[in-house]
């Protein structure tokens, strides 16, 4: 147990020794670039296939939605959200592998011609894939760097870290 008579609470601050490593930096900046890549990517999946998708459209707003709620919470160094974007991304993975090869399906005739060509949104369907399993990986990644980990700095300490001397006194003294 710390004791912090020695020093008031306003001369301790709280640094996050994680985050300053560029290893971090970097795996935050791909996390948050990956959800927004991720975000425009079904965005145009969907507006470009309106017309011929039954239902899923909602579903597909919904998850827009919150990679971008969790793009800007992953650039505030929020940790906890990793987890659940990489669950998101498995399953996007699995949803597009699938319906991929439907998507190249329809540019045979006979069927309804969405407002994007089959083909493209086919490919966009393909590109989907890698760039979930990507941030999936990456999301892991970010997790396992353990950016909120916290340590008390006293503003007496300009080399770091200095925990608070013992105040407890030997036996006759």
């Amino acid at each position: 147990m710390l004791d912090y008579t020695h020093a008031s609470m306003s001369e301790l601050r709280i640094e996050h020794p994680n985050r300053d490593k560029a290893e971090s930096k970097a795996t935050k900046a791909i996390v948050v670039l990956l959800l927004l890549v991720s975000a425009g990517l079904i965005l145009i999946i969907t507006l470009g296939g309106w017309k011929v998708l039954q239902g899923a459209q909602p579903v597909a707003f919904a998850v827009v939605i919150i990679y971008l709620v969790m793009a800007y919470y992953v650039a505030q160094w929020n940790r906890g959200l990793l987890p659940v974007a990489a669950a998101i991304a498995v399953l996007f993975a699995v949803i597009a592998g699938v319906s991929a090869p439907a998507w190249f399906d329809r540019a045979k005739d006979g069927f309804t011609d969405p407002a994007l060509s089959p083909d493209i949104l086919g490919l966009l369907t393909v590109i989907l894939v890698p760039v979930q399993l990507l941030l999936l990986a990456f999301a892991m990644r970010g997790f396992s760097q353990k950016w909120n980990v916290e340590v008390e700095v006293s503003s007496e300490a300009p080399g770091g870290y200095q925990p608070p001397p013992d105040q407890t006194q030997p036996a006759g003294a």
